[in-house]
């Protein structure tokens, strides 16, 4: 039957391969080659990868067909291949952070990884960062440009840009990222994939307490939002190590009954001053604005109010990659512009400094979750631009690269400030091909909210069956 099948679970997704697998059409085992002959024909082109586990997903997957054939119960995700971005740990595995200073192996799986598993997800290999997920462009020494499979002239942005990649080319029909300035949602954006980033304590971040202190958070990206909602089910929950909690959602996060007329904000405005919004984002803006409309919900203009946050981020960014910094054992091999900025927190953010950044973000939170007494959600862009050309790193130290960082976390850092659930829609593609998103943001814990209304979206205006051109050929790359 598998042979019948060829290639094409890979465009079903993760509902559509868990299906697959549960009713016979494939097994576990061949479903892994073929990802796994995927990553061989693309990463030389794409650099998606930092590690391919192929021995260990082989036998995960040998496992997986044997509970299958004894008839044991079977998770939600059986048999489904994954890739975890290189910042959680999987045991027997370097967790790199995109670079080259670890060289210890993880002891143990991280929480997020534990629970995939026990759905019944094959990890099949670890993906591409920048270094300690500082950039939103991936790219650095160790590893090299990792290139969008839209145009590989062009950048998956960052920081998951890695999982980015492989998701947008068929590889895997999830990945794993992190998000502490907006790094699920805009290599989401670059790559024409849908990715929420949860509710501050949604998703347990062990085995460490926190990712950047209070600004970051674990989570997924997909193409399509049926298959986000439900690795969300699977990965959601806090534990007793985490520092962020919140209440359990009160129903699944896959029933995706279509909401009633909401309220809906169209903003444009950018926390970052001076941001020029390119034609053909803000004509996507509105475009989406239009289909929101159409489905019957309340849009309108609203300009909401964005205090000034780099009191609140910047500490909190510095101390989080500081203390990314002196988890490594060979600090020697970091890169210069990594040690600029740990230096740099030991003066600039100093704990005392970092908490009261904290407290900051919450004060700033309460301002700005106001919009909410009079909207249900947000709707904003995602980036500012069209996903820029590969290397925007190159020369650029430690300010250089904050500089030319801004405007694409122009609309996605604020919310990792106040902590809201916010998630990148694929809303397009522009002249030249290149994927176009908007960013719908929900009050606080709503993520029920956003991910109805985006699989309303979804369904009016589908892009899941968009693909890039075939990105198998090989090519240099850095």
């Amino acid at each position: 039957m598998s042979e019948q099948l060829g290639d094409r679970p890979r465009y079903t997704g993760v509902l559509g391969q868990a299906e697959a697998i549960r009713t016979g059409l494939i097994s576990a085992v061949e479903l892994t080659e073929q990802t796994l002959a995927r990553i061989d024909r693309v990463q030389p082109r794409l650099n998606a990868f930092t590690i391919v586990l192929a021995d260990e997903a082989l036998a995960e997957a040998r496992t997986r067909d044997e509970d299958l054939a004894a008839g044991r119960p079977l998770g939600p995700l059986h048999g489904v291949p994954i890739a975890i971005k290189d910042e959680v740990d999987v045991a027997g595995v370097r967790t790199t952070y995109g670079g080259a200073a670890v060289t210890t192996p993880a002891a143990a799986d991280a929480e997020i990884v534990r629970r995939l598993r026990a759905a019944g997800a094959i990890i099949v290999g670890k993906t591409a960062m920048p270094e300690f997920g500082t950039w939103p462009f991936t790219e650095s020494a160790a590893h090299g440009y990792t290139r969008n499979p839209w145009d590989t002239t062009r950048s998956t942005g960052g920081s998951s840009g890695g999982s980015a990649a492989a998701v947008a080319a068929g590889v895997v029909a999830a990945a794993t990222g992190g998000d502490g300035g907006g790094s699920i949602r805009i290599p989401s954006a670059c790559c024409g994939l849908f990715g929420l980033k949860p509710q501050r304590g949604r998703v347990s971040t062990a085995p460490h307490g926190d990712l950047w202190r209070a600004l970051g958070v674990l989570g997924v990206l997909t193409r399509s939002v049926a298959d986000s909602a439900l690795l969300y089910d699977v990965i959601s929950g806090s534990g007793a190590g985490d520092r962020w909690h919140v209440p359990a959602p009160t129903s699944p996060f896959a029933e995706l009954p279509p909401p009633k007329p909401l309220r809906i904000a169209v903003s444009s405005r950018s926390a970052v001053p001076l941001t020029r919004l390119a034609p053909e984002c803000a004509a996507a803006l509105r475009s989406v604005a239009d289909t929101l409309t159409d489905l019957g919900h309340d849009v309108e203009e609203f300009e909401v109010d964005l205090p000034e946050a780099t009191p609140a981020f910047f500490p909190q960014f510095l101390g989080g990659i500081r203390a990314e910094a002196e988890r490594v054992d060979r600090p020697d091999l970091l890169e210069q512009r990594t040690r600029t900025l740990a230096a740099a927190a030991r003066l600039l953010a100093p704990e005392p400094l970092q908490r009261w950044a904290e407290g900051h973000s919450e004060r700033i939170a309460a301002r700005v979750n106001r919009v909410f007494e009079r909207y249900d959600l947000v709707l904003t862009p995602t980036l500012p631009h069209l996903p820029p050309p590969i290397g925007r790193l190159d020369g650029a130290g430690a300010v250089h690269a904050i500089l030319r960082s801004l405007p694409m976390t122009a609309y996605t850092a604020m919310w990792n400030v106040c902590g809201n659930p916010a998630a990148a829609i694929p809303a397009g593609w522009s002249d030249s091909g290149l994927p176009l998103s908007v960013q719908l943001i929900g009050r606080p814990d709503d993520e029920h909210g956003i991910l109805r209304v985006a699989a309303q979206i979804e369904k009016a205006r589908p892009w899941a069956q968009r693909w890039p051109e075939d990105v198998d050929a090989v090519a240099p790359t850095r």
